[in-house]
């Protein structure tokens, strides 16, 4: 890989009840574990910081995928949601990404959203790895 950019974050106190920053302090974050776990809730999580950033970089992948394919995608969103879990021996992950492309035929959509998720370098990471489901809608 020839590396373009480097994020740099650090974890402190507790883990899931401790604190992240990133080196150019873009993020200073208290964390706590949700309530649905069993925490307060009075924090960030792990969780919704990679539900943030897949949909966030997704949504650019989409958009390079319209761009090649010269298709308007005004007014698109991507939703991600993280699902953590129970798996055998530990805990995992699972991604539900929502696709919103108004005014696109479902045909290309769909095709813009399995372009995207080739592109994706959140996609790439974690191919193979977890169940990521994509769901495309029109609005």
């Amino acid at each position: 890989m020839n590396t373009l950019y480097t994020a740099e974050a650090l974890a402190t106190g507790g883990g899931r009840n401790g604190h992240v920053t990133t080196t150019d302090n873009r993020i200073d974050l208290e964390l706590a574990v949700p309530q649905a776990m069993g925490g307060s809730g009075l924090g960030s999580n792990p969780e919704q910081l990679f539900a943030a950033g897949y949909a966030a970089c997704f949504h650019s992948a989409l958009q390079m995928a319209a761009r090649e394919r010269k298709v308007s995608i005004d007014g698109s969103s991507v939703g991600a949601q993280v699902h953590f879990g129970q798996i055998e021996g530990g805990f995992g992950l699972a991604v539900t990404l929502e696709v919103v492309l108004p005014d696109v035929p479902m045909d290309v959509a769909a095709s813009l959203a399995d372009r995207a998720h080739e592109v994706c370098p959140y996609s790439n990471a974690t191919r193979g790895n977890i169940t990521v489901d994509i769901l495309v809608s029109d609005d």
